[in-house]
């Protein structure tokens, strides 16, 4: 009995399996940063969406995925192709980093079984299937969870290499980088 208990407070005190993750492409330190990328707004990370308003400060780290920054992002498209980069902005119209999906209401805190069924779908059409491939989400700044959302969202639907560009086309615009008008995905 004594083992017993033994082995399973030995396996509860394991750390969690790690997933192979596709590592950000190392830069000179520190890092630049654009548009209040790297604002610490006070936030508390949390791993429940956020209600209505969108448009506010957000937190620094999101549970389960990474953050990446304007300039690790720009290299790791620059030697990845296999990232697939979603924004999430609710808009009439939208232009975005080169090659991103658009996916106007996957930031939504409101996620039903009908669209979580939906956006998973969506995603395992966009990423091949493959639920390790890195998926990046974005919106428009340090003051929209619509993208900490969708990453929130992508994670329960099982995505391992979930990564939030918490700096948005503010950012990316901010470094001066060529943005385009995205492929719409319908969902």
């Amino acid at each position: 009995m004594l083992r017993t208990l033994t082995i399973i407070l030995s396996l509860l005190a394991a750390p969690a399996p790690v997933f192979s993750q596709t590592p950000f492409p190392q830069l000179p330190q520190p890092i630049v940063s654009f548009s209040f990328e790297d604002k610490d707004w006070g936030v508390a990370p949390t791993a429940t969406p956020k209600r209505p308003p969108y448009h506010a400060p957000t937190p620094m780290t999101i549970p389960g995925a990474r953050v990446i920054k304007t300039l690790e992002l720009k290299a790791l498209l620059d030697t990845n192709r296999n990232v697939l980069v979603v924004d999430v902005l609710d808009s009439k119209s939208r232009k975005s980093i080169p090659g991103a999906l658009w996916m106007p209401g996957a930031g939504d805190s409101q996620f039903f079984a009908a669209e979580k069924e939906r956006f998973s779908t969506a995603l395992e059409k966009a990423s091949g299937g493959d639920k390790a491939r890195p998926i990046v989400f974005l919106c428009l700044s340090s003051e929209c969870w619509l993208s900490y959302n969708a990453a929130l969202h992508a994670l329960e639907a099982g995505h391992k290499d979930v990564i939030w560009y918490r700096g948005g086309t503010n950012s990316w615009t901010g470094a001066s980088f060529e943005w385009t008008n995205p492929e719409r995905v319908n969902w």
